[in-house]
C-alpha cells in the first residue's frame, strides 16, 4: 500500500471518481430505484478508495444520503463496491447523541413512586467507615454500629456548595441584592452541621420565600428579623388644616366711610349728636332770619324814593 501511494499518479482516484454508475447500480439493488436519487457528490476515503453519495428518497429520511464506497488495489485493477450505507447529511433530521440512561435524568425529574438508584462508583459518596474530613461525620464514623452507609465526600460537598451558591437562594439572586440585610444575621436562619455550616443553613420563617430551603449566609430577604420600619404616614400632614369649604366669606365696602362729625354741647350742658340742634339754637337762628328780612326790606323802600 506504501508503494502505491509513491507511485500513483492520480489514475485511480480518477477511476474512482467516474465509478458513478457502479455505485448506483450497488445502491439500487440495496434500497430500490425508486429509493436512490441523484447524485449528490464524491468524496476521497484513502488512497485506494472513495464514496458516492446519492440522494435517498426514503420515508422519514429527509436529507440522508445512500453512501456507496467504492475502492481498487491498484491503477490496472477493477473497481469494486466495498459497502452501501444510509448517511446523514448536513441538513438531516437525525436522533440526538446517545445518553445512557442513568445520566438523562435531570433535577426535578424525580416523582412520586419513582426510583433512582446511585451509581456504586460515584465520586461523591464515600463509605462512612473512611475519614470523610468533615468533623462532625468524624465524630460518628469510628463508632460501631452508628452512622451512614455512605456520606457526602469532599467533591459531594463542594458540588452541592456550588450549585446552592448559584441557585435562586445564593448571593447573586435579584430577592438578595434588594434585601437590606443577609441571612447571617436573621434570627430564622438555622445553620447547618459539619463543614457547610459556614457558609449554609435552612430559612425557618414562613413569610420568607427560601422558608424551608437551604440558603446561603449572603442571602437576604424582606424579611429578616432585625429589620424595623417606622408605623408613620408617609404622606405629610400640616398642623393646621383650612377647609375651605366651611370658611365664611364677607364682601369689602368699596365705598369711603363718612368723616365723624364731633360732638357739640348745648346750653344744657347737653351733648348733641350730629344733626341735632338745641331749641334754644333753634329760636335763636329764627329770630335772626326775621331781623334780615326786615333790613332788606327797609332799604328796599329808601332805595324807591
Amino acid at each position: 500500500m506504501t508503494l502505491l501511494l509513491t507511485l500513483d499518479d492520480g489514475s485511480v482516484q480518477r477511476a474512482l471518481a467516474d465509478a458513478v454508475e457502479l455505485a448506483r447500480a450497488a445502491a439500487v439493488d440495496e434500497a430500490g430505484a425508486e429509493q436512490v436519487g441523484a447524485h449528490a457528490g464524491v468524496h476521497r476515503e484513502d488512497a485506494v478508495s472513495a464514496s458516492h453519495l446519492f440522494e435517498a428518497a426514503v420515508p422519514g429520511y429527509r436529507g440522508w444520503h445512500w453512501s456507496v464506497t467504492v475502492a481498487a488495489a491498484g491503477p490496472d485493477a477493477p473497481v469494486t463496491v466495498s459497502e452501501v450505507v444510509l448517511m446523514p447529511g448536513p441538513d438531516a433530521l437525525t436522533a440526538p447523541k446517545w445518553v445512557p440512561w442513568e445520566h438523562r435524568v435531570r433535577p426535578g425529574d424525580l416523582g412520586v413512586g419513582d426510583i433512582f438508584p446511585t451509581d456504586a462508583e460515584d465520586p461523591r459518596l464515600v463509605p462512612a467507615y473512611l475519614r470523610s474530613d468533615d468533623p462532625a461525620v468524624e465524630e460518628v464514623a469510628h463508632e460501631a454500629g452508628l452512622g451512614r452507609v455512605h456520606v457526602l465526600s469532599r467533591l459531594g460537598r463542594t458540588e452541592a456548595a456550588t450549585r446552592w451558591r448559584n441557585g435562586e437562594f445564593g448571593p447573586r439572586s435579584d430577592m438578595a441584592r434588594s434585601a437590606p440585610e443577609a441571612c447571617g444575621t436573621c434570627g430564622f436562619y438555622l445553620p447547618l452541621a459539619g463543614s457547610l455550616r459556614a457558609a449554609f443553613g435552612v430559612c425557618g420563617n414562613e413569610i420568607s420565600p427560601a422558608d424551608g430551603r437551604v440558603v446561603n449566609v449572603e442571602y437576604g430577604c424582606g424579611a429578616h428579623s432585625e429589620i424595623e420600619v417606622e408605623l408613620t404616614s408617609s404622606v405629610p400632614v400640616a398642623e393646621l388644616v383650612y377647609d375651605d369649604s366651611l370658611l365664611d366669606t364677607e364682601p369689602l365696602d368699596t365705598e369711603p366711610p363718612a368723616p365723624e362729625t364731633p360732638d357739640r354741647e348745648t346750653p344744657d350742658g347737653e351733648v348733641a349728636d350730629d344733626g341735632e340742634v338745641a331749641d334754644g339754637e333753634v329760636a335763636e337762628t329764627s329770630e335772626t332770619v326775621e331781623a334780615t328780612a326786615q333790613d332788606e326790606a327797609a332799604d328796599g323802600d329808601g332805595s324807591a324814593e
